[in-house]
């Protein structure tokens, strides 16, 4: 199913820590859309980015970022970068100011994953958020 036709949006982001704040932007515009507090998307929008920019992505590779909903109103997102490298949860303490990203996706969402791309030439990891 193409994106269209599962009411997706999406942008490319570029390989610069600076536009996850564009992201979040782009999050808050179109959940709006959609009557939807912004709050939780715009938090797990900003790790999925900050992790496939931070340890996926190559210099010149750029990032997609794409959210939908489907139907019933479960809101979804996923983040395409052109490593396979798989992401895992680390173990943070107390002090660190880093590693705490996929934790805080998946304390907030239903469901996360990852699935690879056709032809080892990437992933997509996904996040679902229950419907409001």
């Amino acid at each position: 199913m193409d994106e269209a036709a599962r009411g997706g949006d999406e942008m490319v982001v570029k390989h610069d820590l600076t536009v996850v704040a564009e992201v979040r932007r782009f999050v808050r515009l179109v959940t709006g859309q959609w009557g939807m507090d912004d709050f939780v998307p715009c938090l797990v929008a900003s790790e999925l980015v900050t992790n496939a920019l931070r340890y996926a992505s190559a210099s010149d590779d750029d990032v997609t970022f794409r959210i939908g909903r489907t139907d019933d109103g479960t809101l979804w997102m996923e983040v395409q970068d052109a490593t396979c490298d798989l992401p895992c949860m680390q173990r943070a303490d107390t002090v660190s100011e880093t590693g705490r990203g996929l934790f805080i996706v998946d304390q907030f969402c239903h469901c996360w994953g990852v699935r690879p791309l056709a032809g080892n030439t990437g992933k997509v990891v996904f996040a679902v958020l229950k419907a409001a």
